[in-house]
């Protein structure tokens, strides 16, 4: 499960160590190496989990299906993103239930920045 793209549908075999990703990113965090760019790629599609091939420099509208089950894996990629988001009922009653995913950016408070020379 590719935590970088959240609606992958097909997995890309990689020419350069043989082994399966979801996206270029996912091959970076689990791999010594660079990846290797070809211009025939290899599919694994996780609707129907049939391997084919593509060749990348002479794509068509139709190449953007599966050719077993005519899945469309050529789909805008969804990524996470952080939010603020309630686990209870009604969070103007009780709003001890707010969960804050966001993350804090260290130094970007605008207290943090020295502005005694812009002073009167």
């Amino acid at each position: 499960m590719c935590k970088h793209i959240l609606n992958a549908q097909v997995s890309i075999r990689a020419a350069c160590c043989k082994r399966w990703f979801d996206c270029p990113q996912c091959h970076a965090e689990n791999s010594t190496h660079e990846l290797l760019k070809t211009n025939e790629m290899t599919f694994l599609c996780k609707k129907c989990k049939k391997a084919f091939r593509k060749d990348v420099g002479e794509c068509e509208e139709a190449d953007e299906y599966c050719p077993h089950c005519d899945n469309q894996y050529v789909i805008e990629a969804k990524t996470p993103m952080a939010a603020l988001g309630v686990e209870g009922e009604d969070a103007r009653v009780d709003n001890r239930l707010l969960k804050d995913d966001r993350t804090r950016i260290i130094g970007s408070s605008v207290f943090d920045k020295d502005t005694s020379d812009k002073l009167g």
